[in-house]
């Protein structure tokens, strides 16, 4: 009977050898492009498909900073905010029902011109997010890039709240104000609250009523929804990332999450 080659013999005793470990370990046939990049990190340069650490990060790294480029993209346009339900600024809760009323007596269109209106500065404040994510991005180490593959979820959102919360909201915060002032949401605000029971507008607006609440900021409100929405959709972004291969466009993508 012939013999097989010496290359054949090896090829069999490889895939004999790693039998065993496969059945033990089905879940590995089923990882995302992200836990496979971290599995191969640290391979030997001369291996096919190896990777190293800085490889691995600087594939995360450019994945990370697209998906933040197309948050921003889609935000930061007319409409990004105002026609997109899972981040549209609407009433806050503590207005909700001076809102009904005012659309029970016949002044619907005054709400939603103030809900308009809110929006509408959201979506001029978020292309001040680009420059300061991407500064996150650049100072991402090695091993917060791992981290973040081994965390799984939404643990690159997780890293930019972290790392850029607080740089955001006063980044966001004067244009927010800028933007109320020029198409006057408080002026808004104003005409749908007269309508409604106008007698809450003080205690609201005023700086602290009967009840003793304190006077509500709708620049800070519209400030928090806007980084809100935000990280929304970077959430969103961050799963295509680690499911979509369609996601992977470049060359150094391919290769890490490929």
């Amino acid at each position: 009977m012939r013999q097989p080659s010496a290359r054949r013999r090896e090829l069999l005793a490889a895939l004999l050898v790693g039998l065993p470990a496969l059945a033990a370990a089905p879940s590995l046939l089923a990882q995302s492009g992200l836990e496979r990049a971290l599995q191969r990190i640290g391979g030997s340069r001369g291996s096919a498909g190896a990777l190293t650490s800085s490889d691995a990060a600087g594939g995360i790294k450019e994945a990370l900073a697209q998906g933040v480029d197309r948050s921003v993209r889609q935000l930061g346009r007319p409409d990004g905010f105002f026609r997109d339900q899972a981040v549209k600024i609407l009433v806050p809760d503590r207005l909700k029902q001076l809102a009904d009323l005012a659309r029970k007596a016949g002044q619907g269109a005054r709400v939603d011109a103030f809900e308009e209106s809110m929006n509408r500065a959201a979506e001029k404040a978020v292309p001040a997010a680009a420059g300061i994510l991407a500064d996150a991005v650049r100072a991402m180490t090695v091993q917060d890039a791992i981290g973040i593959v081994r965390g799984g979820g939404t643990s690159a959102t997780d890293y930019f709240k972290r790392s850029s919360g607080e740089a955001l909201f006063a980044s966001f915060r004067p244009i927010v104000a800028r933007q109320t002032a020029s198409v006057g949401v408080t002026e808004k605000y104003k005409a749908f609250s007269e309508r409604a029971g106008g007698g809450a507008l003080g205690a609201l607006l005023g700086g602290g009523g009967r009840d003793g609440r304190s006077a509500l900021d709708l620049d800070d409100y519209v400030t928090n929804r806007s980084i809100d929405g935000l990280f929304h959709v970077i959430g969103g972004q961050e799963q295509a990332i680690r499911s979509n291969p369609t996601s992977r466009n470049t060359d150094l993508l391919r290769r890490v999450f490929g």
